[in-house]
């Protein structure tokens, strides 16, 4: 026997998973955003400050005033050598916080057209293992990549031209256990979804379905 949830505790299951659901949006913009704004600078930097000393040699009047603005952009564009290592830690997070986010929305590709041949029961049976499956690798990469960050955390190293900043390996490492673990998570509500008769694959996106719509659209067209 199975107690139903009562009518407040689906409302608050139904809030939290609206909540969950847009953090997990905004995070993913936020790492977008970041990581274009951090290389937008550092190229800005790069670039800019060669405008200024043109400049200087343009008009000696003002060439020392402008002479110390490119200095001065120019000593910021070297400083900046932890940009790259930032953006690498932050494509990293984007990658793994994403797996799950591409699971809940359909995001990755499904290979499945000798499974649409079968009938619904079958399909539904195949979409179970492929679930199962899918359940094993996320927990084994998580369970594995946890002990990987344990043994960084015990080492205590800083992370590439981002250590003096008190960024360590661990600090970025850490979102691969996570991210699988958020990917079981995922998976495991698939697994529920079509043990109750709801969906009867994993739910991925069809590359073939999108094409004949979009060439249909096209066709369509005035």
């Amino acid at each position: 026997w199975v107690r139903c949830p009562s009518p407040l505790e689906t409302l608050l299951l139904n809030a939290l998973r609206r909540v969950w659901d847009h953090f997990e949006e905004g995070f993913i913009a936020f790492l977008l955003a970041a990581m274009t704004l951090v290389t937008f600078v550092y190229v800005i930097l790069n670039n800019l400050y060669t405008l200024f000393y043109n400049l200087a040699d343009r008009w000696p009047a003002a060439s020392d005033t402008l002479f110390s603005i490119g200095d001065t952009i120019l000593a910021g564009a070297q400083a900046m050598t932890w940009s790259n290592a930032l953006t690498k830690a932050l494509f990293a997070w984007l990658i793994f916080f994403g797996l799950s986010y591409g699971v809940r929305t359909a995001g990755h590709i499904g290979v499945d057209a000798l499974v649409k041949l079968a009938s619904k029961p079958v399909q539904r049976i195949i979409g179970v293992i492929a679930c199962l499956c899918c359940l094993v690798y996320a927990g084994l990469l998580s369970v594995a990549s946890f002990g990987w960050i344990q043994t960084l955390f015990t080492a205590a190293i800083g992370a590439e031209d981002l250590g003096h900043y008190g960024v360590m390996q661990w600090h970025i490492g850490l979102i691969v256990p996570v991210g699988f673990a958020l990917v079981f998570i995922r998976f495991a509500e698939v697994l529920v979804r079509i043990l109750r008769g709801q969906q009867t694959g994993l739910g991925l996106a069809d590359e073939a379905a999108e094409a004949v719509k979009l060439s249909e659209h096209e066709e369509h067209k005035p």
